[in-house]
């Protein structure tokens, strides 16, 4: 059975494998003329401690990649795609993305941006696949 997924999200953080879920993410909604919706989570539970030093750094490193997640929007929304929505968000990435109202479709590399994680299933894909309530789709 073939599914139609009119809300995909994709799960971003800049890295290699990102990138190629985001080629991937534009070719998926521009089949099913579905909605993209690009979301980096700037991960604060890798954070030492929460002290005023880390939440000021999590606001910089927001501002940058939203500066960043839209100039990937205006690829998508050159590449054809109707409707691209971005979202930056603090806090658990896999908690974060699986809880997105409304997605039917979740595409994530299989590895993130830490060498640990280019080892193996990164831990991130690993809780979505896990836990995501949607089809998830990892690229590798």
């Amino acid at each position: 059975m073939a599914t139609n997924y009119k809300n995909i999200a994709v799960a971003i953080d800049f890295s290699e494998q990102s990138k190629k879920a985001f080629e991937q993410a534009i070719e998926v909604a521009n089949n099913n003329k579905g909605n993209l919706y690009l979301v980096n989570v700037v991960d604060t539970k890798s954070f030492g401690s929460v002290s005023a030093y880390d939440l000021e750094y999590a606001g910089k490193l927001k501002e940058e990649n939203l500066q960043k997640i839209n100039k990937l929007k205006n690829i998508a929304l050159e590449a054809g795609v109707a409707k691209v929505e971005v979202k930056v968000e603090e806090g658990s990435p896999t908690e974060i993305l699986t809880q997105l109202p409304d997605v039917n479709l979740l595409i994530c590399g299989a590895t993130g941006v830490s060498e640990i994680e280019k080892m193996m299933i990164g831990s991130v894909a690993e809780g979505i696949v896990r836990r995501a309530k949607n089809d998830v789709l990892i690229v590798r």
